[in-house]
């Protein structure tokens, strides 16, 4: 079985999973992880451990960081604080749509990337000559969406818990409204929506078992339940309960979904058969056995 271990750029930042190889961080070690930009530090929170799954073509960790590293790394921070705060400046003094939402740096590179949103296409072409003089170093600006926007900020969700974006998802898939309706939540902008504005992604986590609970018993579709026979007019999907409308007395009754499932029914009663099967012919041996026994009886006496 392959090892896995799990790091982060930033305190309660998103997770990348590296290899361990020869090394054995614990919890809160700081680590070296291969980027493009070169080696940079990172912290371990989640140590080595044995995983079941065919975990293959993940990042080797690099080792434990050295002193040097984390001087490195520390001087990186701080050079990135300073040029958000020239960029910031700058963005006013040009009087540009735009909002800055972070800069990155890697240790060593002479590269910032300017991480901005803003409503409309902004010629930054003048911002982007003053930005390099000021800096001193070349100077990229890379437009975000409103999800990439709160990916990169993280905060807290409506779950109470971190956002998805912002720990595990590493990528954005469509989300739409048939979503929130097949799961039956008000169409409440308010209520529906991230920390980004658009609708959460974790309308799309039980969406497929929704259409798949829905097909095996739609709506309308004749069942038989311990009450008699009705139609289901209903489903509670978390619950795994089907609302069911009796025929015999036109009331409504939930009912467990394997009660009217049609391949448990099927199950159930080829086993009760099989069972009853058994008990016969085992009866039927018994009172061969004991007519035999007789004859022999009689014989012997």
């Amino acid at each position: 079985m392959p090892m896995m271990m799990a790091v982060t750029f930033e305190r309660y930042g998103r997770l990348h999973y590296l290899d361990p190889g020869r090394t054995t961080p614990r919890v809160g070690d700081k680590v070296l992880v291969p980027t493009d930009g070169g080696p940079e530090v990172a912290e371990c929170v989640w140590a080595p451990q044995w995983v079941s799954e065919d975990v293959e073509g993940l990042p080797v960790c690099l080792g434990i960081a050295t002193e040097e590293d984390l001087a490195r790394a520390e001087q990186a921070r701080r050079r990135r604080a300073e040029a958000r705060r020239t960029v910031r400046r700058l963005v006013r003094a040009h009087g540009l749509d735009m909002k800055v939402v972070g800069v990155d740096h890697a240790a060593g590179s002479d590269v910032f990337t300017v991480y901005y949103t803003s409503p409309s296409r902004v010629d930054f072409r003048a911002l982007l000559r003053e930005l390099s003089r000021t800096l001193g170093a070349r100077v990229q600006l890379t437009r975000l969406s409103a999800r990439d926007e709160a990916r990169l900020r993280g905060g807290i969700g409506s779950c109470g818990r971190d956002l998805c974006c912002a720990t595990f998802l590493t990528g954005f898939e469509p989300v739409t409204m048939r979503m929130a309706r097949a799961q039956n939540l008000p169409p409440n902008p308010m209520r529906i929506s991230g920390a980004c504005g658009k609708l959460m992604c974790c309308l799309r986590y039980e969406h497929e078992l929704y259409q798949e609970f829905r097909a095996d018993l739609p709506r309308g579709s004749r069942v038989r339940v311990p009450d008699g026979d009705g139609v289901v007019i209903g489903h509670d999907v978390p619950a795994e309960r089907v609302v069911v409308r009796l025929d015999a007395t036109g009331r409504r009754c939930s009912c467990d979904r394997a009660d009217v499932c049609g391949p448990r029914q099927a199950y159930e009663s080829a086993h009760r058969g099989g069972t009853e099967r058994a008990g016969a012919s085992g009866n039927e041996g018994l009172e061969r056995r004991g007519a035999g026994g007789g004859a022999a009886g009689d014989g012997m006496r």
